[in-house]
């Protein structure tokens, strides 16, 4: 069967894990001196056109998919409109923000709120002023997924970011961090190592202080030796990559579990359950979790995609982890 050549395509998105999403978009409305009032005191002749405008929002929001072919068709779990009146100016700002969980973004979600609520805004305006303008339809922000926090070039004001509080993944600033790459191959310099880079790259971009990033064989040793002295160096984040398969010198859990004073199962299962979006294969994976003393260990699957998924999965919950561990207040 021969595919029609329109050249465009919905994005499969099938395989991405559902996380929680945030998007929340902006726009003003320019009623002039005559309009302006009777809108803030919703005295508009159609009626309260404010009142109206949040409907108009929440409902467009809902029909994003409706009005954009190829955008997802997604369940909202919240929609919110709001509005700041800017008397300076004779202009109403409206916000529409909203909410999911899910495999794609909202954003085009809260674009369409803002808009239809602007229009409706518009609509009941007009009969008392016609030369009314829309402006400044941008995205104020979005969060979650693989990219996390996405804040507009052009800010937000100290008001709006008190009001929606944009949150960025937690960092691990300056924490002394070690990455071990186990395989037998790697460490003969058969081939080169492509995994711990990516967990090296991933804590670099959380802030992370990476002392140590090693090479090692399969096997309980030398591992669980250098596990202990990392403990006792002061490591607090220790990441593995390697050995957590079914193969007969897959070994790392064991080195793991032979020096822990704990484990951490539910790190473990959770990066086995959300990374069953991304593959069936996901309950294969004998990844573990453990604490030494002050030290927090995980060890990941060798391939570098599992590890990117991996550390998409785990690196949200990891400051948290080690403000426990330091008994720090973790609310």
């Amino acid at each position: 069967m021969r595919q029609l050549a329109s050249g465009f395509h919905m994005v499969d998105v099938g395989r991405k894990r559902p996380t929680p999403r945030r998007a929340v978009a902006t726009g003003v409305l320019n009623a002039g001196a005559l309009a302006y009032p009777l809108i803030v005191e919703r005295r508009l002749p159609k009626g309260d056109a404010l009142a109206m405008a949040e409907i108009a929002g929440i409902q467009g929001a809902k029909l994003a998919s409706s009005l954009m072919p190829l955008c997802h068709p997604l369940p909202l779990d919240a929609v919110r409109v709001d509005y700041l009146a800017l008397p300076e100016r004779n202009a109403v700002r409206l916000y529409c923000e909203v909410k999911t969980v899910a495999r794609t973004g909202v954003e085009m979600e809260a674009l369409a709120g803002v808009n239809a609520a602007l229009l409706t805004l518009y609509d009941l305006t007009k009969p008392v002023e016609p030369a009314l303008s829309i402006e400044g339809v941008r995205l104020l922000f979005k969060e979650g997924g693989k990219s996390g926090l996405w804040l507009h070039p052009e800010g937000m004001s100290d008001e709006e970011t008190a009001r929606y509080q944009p949150r960025a993944p937690e960092r691990l600033d300056g924490v002394p961090c070690a990455v071990f790459t186990l395989s037998d191959r790697a460490h003969a310099g058969q081939y080169g190592d492509r995994s711990g880079p990516v967990l090296t790259e991933y804590l670099d971009r959380l802030g992370a202080d990476i002392r140590v990033a090693e090479i090692l064989p399969d096997g309980l040793e030398p591992l669980a030796s250098r596990l202990r002295e990392m403990a006792a160096a002061g490591i607090r984040l220790c990441l593995c990559t390697g050995g957590t398969g079914l193969g007969p010198h897959d070994e790392t859990p064991e080195a793991l579990l032979q020096v822990a004073d704990r484990r951490v199962e539910g790190l473990a299962n959770m990066f086995r359950a959300q990374s069953q979006y991304h593959t069936p294969l996901a309950w294969l994976s004998r990844a573990e979790a453990v604490q030494i003393g002050a030290m927090l260990v995980l060890a990941l699957p060798g391939s570098p995609r599992a590890v990117a998924q991996g550390m998409d999965i785990v690196s949200p919950v990891l400051a948290h982890a080690l403000a426990m561990i330091d008994q720090k207040d973790h609310a």
